[in-house]
């Protein structure tokens, strides 16, 4: 059922916590699943320096949580803003069809953290 990337990610996730002085913050859910991710990311020059997360949810949103994070860290806000649900199910060399759901709250908690970030620096100019 679950490719042996997703397992990996799942029993021995990356980038698991809390960043307490996040730049932004994103917190997706899934009312139908019951799953809820929150992905904290640190911005230095327009790159995410340290991206964590916390997810409570089945093994394929942890998974799912841990590959975004390696995904983005290192990456620019917009190279990381193009990760796509699809990139995330192919890193993990595929998902069940009942689970794609969940790389769509990896990667729509990543653009959440990232919107969060640059409306605190629209606010702050």
């Amino acid at each position: 059922m679950y490719s042996d990337k997703v397992l990996e990610h799942f029993t021995n996730p990356r980038n698991v916590g809390e960043i307490p002085d996040a730049d932004g913050i994103g917190k997706v859910g899934n009312p139908v699943c019951g799953d809820v991710m929150f992905i904290y990311i640190k911005v230095k020059d327009d790159i995410i320096t340290d991206i964590k997360f916390k997810t409570l949810g089945c093994g394929a949103a942890i998974a799912t949580s841990s590959m975004i994070t390696e995904m983005a860290k290192g990456k620019t806000l917009e190279e990381a803003r193009k990760i796509s649900r699809g990139d995330v199910a192919e890193a993990l060399e595929g998902l069940p069809p009942q689970k794609m759901h969940c790389s769509n709250l990896a990667a729509d908690g990543l653009k959440a953290a990232i919107e969060d970030y640059e409306n605190k620096k629209k606010q702050q100019t």
